[in-house]
C-alpha cells in the first residue's frame, strides 16, 4: 500500500477515536472527536483523499477499509450522541424544574373599591331582568338637567349654591346634579316600551362630611310602558333591595320630586323586627310633563323612575361608617374588599 494511506496507522487512530467517543461527556466533546477524525481536515478525511493515487487493487482494498472504519466510527458516534443528548435534556429539565415546596413571594392582591362592587352588583340585577344600561354626559345642558325634568325656573336646585355652573353662564352647561337627566335622553333616543338603568357620577355643592360628598355616584332606573303603576315600581324596588341585602321589608313614604308624581322616599328595614328604617331611594311615577318633554304621549304611556345613591348602598352593604373612607383613596381601606363579591 502507498505510505500515504497507512491502514495500520489508521486502525490505531480508529481505536483511539472510539475510546475518545466513549469518554465524551457532552455534545461539545463528541463534536470535537468527530471533527478530529472525520471533519473536513480530520485524519480519515485527509487519508481518503490519497486513495485515488493508489494502484487499482490497492485502491479497492483501501476504499473497503475506509468504509469499514467510517461505519464503525459513525455507529459508535451516533449511539453515544443519543446517550449524551438524553442526559443533557434530563439535566436541563431538572435545572428548570420549579420546586413547588419552596416558599414563594406573595404579590399584593388587587381589590375593587366598594363603590365599584356596589355598582357592578346593581348592574348585574338590571341586566338579569333584560333592562338596558344607559349613559349620559357628566357635563349636561341645563335643559336636560332641569327644564325637561319639570324643574320650575325658581326651583332652589337651580341656584349656584346647589349646582356647579360652567363658564360662560350663557352656555347653560352644568355638572349634572342627578342621573335623572339620562331619562329624557333615553326617552328621546330609545324606542318604547323602555326599561333602562344608568349609573354615573353626579355633582352637588355639598361639603364633604361623614355622610355627604360633592361628587358621588347614583343609579337611575326608568321604565316606560303601557299600564305601569305604583305596584310595579314597588315590586322592582323590593326585588332590588332583596338582591342587594337579602330578604328585607320596604316602605314608600310620600315625598316630592319635580320629575315624578306621585313621589316617594323608599325606606328599608335593617335588622329585621326591632331594627331601624333607613332611607335607600327616591322614586315615583314619571311626571306627564317629563314624558311630553321627550315627545311621549302621557295619555298612552306611563312610567316609573327611581334613584339610588351608590355610596349609600356601599356603606350599608359593606359596613362603611364614614364617607371619607370611600373618597380619600386609602389603599389599605380598599384592600379589605379584595375578596369582595
Amino acid at each position: 500500500m502507498n505510505a500515504v494511506f497507512d491502514s495500520s496507522a489508521l486502525s490505531s487512530s480508529l481505536k483511539e477515536g472510539l475510546k475518545q467517543i466513549e469518554e465524551a461527556q457532552s455534545s461539545k466533546d463528541l463534536e470535537s472527536v468527530h471533527s478530529k477524525y472525520f471533519g473536513s481536515q480530520g485524519l480519515f478525511s485527509l487519508a481518503s483523499k490519497s486513495i485515488g493515487s493508489l494502484q487499482k487493487e490497492e485502491r479497492k482494498e483501501a476504499g473497503e477499509f475506509f468504509g469499514r472504519c467510517k461505519k464503525e466510527f459513525d455507529g459508535a458516534f451516533l449511539k453515544k450522541k443519543e446517550e449524551v443528548e438524553a442526559k443533557e435534556e434530563k439535566e436541563k429539565l431538572e435545572s428548570e424544574r420549579v420546586d413547588m415546596t419552596l416558599p414563594f413571594t406573595r404579590f399584593p392582591m388587587g381589590s375593587l373599591h366598594p363603590i365599584t362592587l356596589a355598582s357592578r352588583k346593581i348592574e348585574a340585577f338590571f341586566t338579569s331582568l333584560g333592562w338596558s344600561l344607559g349613559e349620559g354626559p357628566e357635563i349636561e345642558h341645563a335643559w336636560y338637567n332641569f327644564d325637561a325634568l319639570n324643574f320650575p325656573p325658581d326651583h332652589p336646585a337651580r341656584q349656584m349654591q346647589d349646582t356647579f355652573y360652567l363658564s360662560p353662564e350663557e352656555s347653560c352647561l352644568v355638572l349634572r346634579t342627578q342621573t335623572s337627566s339620562t331619562q329624557v335622553r333615553e326617552l328621546i333616543s330609545g324606542p318604547l316600551p323602555l326599561y333602562t338603568a344608568s349609573i354615573g357620577k353626579v355633582f352637588r355643592s355639598d361639603p364633604l362630611d361623614a355622610f355627604h360628598s360633592p361628587v358621588f355616584h347614583q343609579c337611575e332606573g326608568l321604565a316606560v310602558d303601557e299600564g305601569l303603576s305604583v305596584s310595579d315600581l314597588k315590586g322592582i324596588l323590593k326585588a332590588l333591595s332583596t338582591y342587594l341585602f337579602g330578604e328585607a321589608d320596604i316602605r314608600l313614604r310620600p315625598s316630592y320630586f319635580p320629575f315624578t308624581e306621585p313621589s316617594f322616599e323608599m325606606d328599608m328595614l335593617l335588622g329585621g323586627e326591632g331594627g331601624k328604617w333607613v332611607e335607600l331611594a327616591g322614586a315615583g311615577m314619571v311626571h306627564p310633563n317629563v314624558l311630553k318633554s321627550a315627545g311621549v304621549d302621557p295619555g298612552k304611556y306611563t312610567g316609573f323612575a327611581f334613584g339610588i345613591g351608590i355610596e349609600r348602598v356601599a356603606m350599608l352593604k359593606y359596613g362603611v361608617k364614614d364617607m371619607h373612607d370611600l373618597v380619600e383613596g386609602d389603599e389599605r381601606f380598599s384592600r379589605q374588599f379584595a375578596m369582595g363579591e
